[in-house]
């Protein structure tokens, strides 16, 4: 069940009234059932997959509390040890088996056929499940956090695979924290309108996202990348750029419906996106992009392997491995392990170059405060940051490599034609007006936010008139410009495949 499907349109609300209707002690029993049912409109079988994954965790949980209750500091901290290893073995092992294995088969054979030697990949028809590694990722930092003392394992199974499996972001996240989501299970949420009406407010402009904004974009970059061999290079680049908004606004509206459809229900969720493409440097950007699994891997990969606390080539490592293991954890190919240690590169590169950059601002003046220098910055790690995405967009490491070639192999004035190339590519006249349009209502929304300008806090405050206005024209406009597909079939969100 799509969030941008009649189905969850039918959903959410009936889900929102009975859950304000029905006693607070069994609400918690509900919203597990619903959420089960949002999940298994996919594929029934693989909710028990998602049941596994909870019940070793809670089962680690416990056996991590009764642990600790040893007296031998020795005999404790090897139990322990233990517990949060076979948490992280049996769950990593499904992850494995469900995402990676035809990866490592098919590069066990390749590495074979290099060497000569002849080895017969075995054959399994496995479908990925969907929101495997998110919902996997949460159940371990829950585990992670009762080792480390921050959170008491969650006596009440049922209380605890609500906080595994709660729909709004159960498919894509944001990864929430045990520490954040888990409490709220048990606070008696009421009905507020304010709340309520933010919560939907922030679901529309999600909409808007998708339904619009990324399906517009999506048909260029399909159009172009799906046939990147008779493309020019200046088709190319405008493809990537535009790319690089669309997984923005697919993946943030995922985020802001979930934060929006939790927020109606009471539940407030971390947030996910903090206009990324407004970052002066690349790690800046990934502080402000998937916020919820960067500061996973930093809080549960990075600082345990050592962080920035032994000495500079360590700290460089460990960001290696920290990005390696993210691309790898976004598919299983080698061009997003090459996405990733792209990005982990950018930021070793930056760390090693920053004494000179220090020193080059010294002696040319450069006023770090002023619009040009920073306005320079913004569009320089934009740039960085969307050669990274021909990877992660690319068919593979070598198509990735051809597209950055033919790219960077413009040159003449065909650029500014680039209305043009907008038709090529697969838009009409009256998309190509409504992309620009789009794009400017999200760089000024990106703006606002920015600038620390709560839109919608401005909104609600103007008179009754004017805000219903904006209302009717937000719905009326997503559902005369929305992109469907036949017989309203809903479009699949680019993270679900992660």
């Amino acid at each position: 069940m799509l969030f941008n499907s009649l189905e969850f349109l039918l959903f959410f609300p009936t889900v929102c009234l009975c859950y304000y209707v029905i006693p607070h002690r069994i609400r918690y029993l509900f919203l597990l059932v619903c959420s089960y049912f949002f999940y298994m409109c996919w594929n029934p079988q693989y909710a028990l997959l998602m049941l596994t994954s909870t019940a070793i965790t809670y089962a680690s949980g416990l056996l991590l509390e009764k642990a600790k209750q040893s007296k031998e500091e020795k005999r404790r901290r090897r139990r322990m040890h233990w517990c949060v290893a076979l948490s992280f073995i049996s769950n990593l092992a499904i992850l494995f088996f469900f995402k990676y294995f035809d990866f490592a088969a098919d590069t066990v054979v390749r590495l074979c056929a290099l060497a000569q030697i002849e080895v017969q990949r075995p054959a399994f028809d496995v479908v990925l499940p969907v929101g495997i590694s998110f919902y996997t990722f949460q159940a371990l930092g829950y585990t992670v956090d009762v080792y480390r003392g921050e959170i008491y394992a969650e006596k009440n199974f049922l209380k605890y695979a609500l906080f595994v499996s709660f729909f709004p972001q159960l498919v894509a996240g944001p990864i929430e924290r045990s520490k954040n989501l888990l409490i709220q299970i048990n606070e008696k949420h009421r009905f507020e309108f304010v709340r309520v009406r933010d919560g939907l407010l922030l679901m529309l402009y999600g909409y808007f996202q998708k339904v619009v904004l990324a399906e517009y974009l999506a048909i260029a970059v399909d159009n172009v990348y799906n046939t990147c061999a008779e493309r020019t290079g200046y088709q190319l680049l405008i493809a990537t750029v535009l790319f690089a908004f669309q997984i923005y606004c697919d993946f943030g509206s995922y985020s802001n419906i979930a934060i929006g459809a939790a927020k109606v229900m009471g539940f407030t969720l971390m947030e996910n996106f903090n206009t990324p493409y407004f970052s002066m440097s690349v790690a800046e950007f990934w502080r402000r992009w998937h916020i919820s699994l960067s500061t996973w891997f930093r809080d549960y990969l990075y600082i345990p392997l050592g962080g920035n606390r032994k000495g500079k080539v360590r700290k460089w490592f460990n960001l290696m491995v920290v990005f390696l293991v993210s691309g790898l954890w976004h598919g299983a190919s080698w061009h997003y392990v090459f996405w990733g240690g792209l990005n982990g590169a950018y930021q070793v590169l930056g760390e090693w170059m920053r004494p000179v950059n220090k020193k080059l601002k010294q002696w040319f003046c450069v006023d770090e405060t002023s619009f040009s220098h920073r306005l320079l910055r913004i569009l320089l790690t934009f740039s960085l940051v969307s050669v990274s995405w021909i990877f992660f967009r690319a068919g593979s490491v070598s198509q990735g490599i051809d597209i950055l070639k033919r790219i960077l192999g413009c040159s003449g004035t065909y650029w500014f034609t680039w209305g043009d190339n907008l038709t090529v590519m697969g838009l009409t006249e009256q998309t190509k007006d409504v992309l620009i349009v789009c794009l400017g209502i999200l760089a000024a929304a990106d703006i606002c936010k920015y600038r620390n300008i709560h839109l919608i806090a401005w909104i609600t405050k103007q008179g009754i008139w004017f805000r219903w206005l904006i209302y009717f024209t937000a719905i009326f406009g997503i559902l005369i410009f929305g992109v469907y597909g036949p017989g309203y079939d809903a479009s699949q969100f680019i993270y679900f495949q992660f």
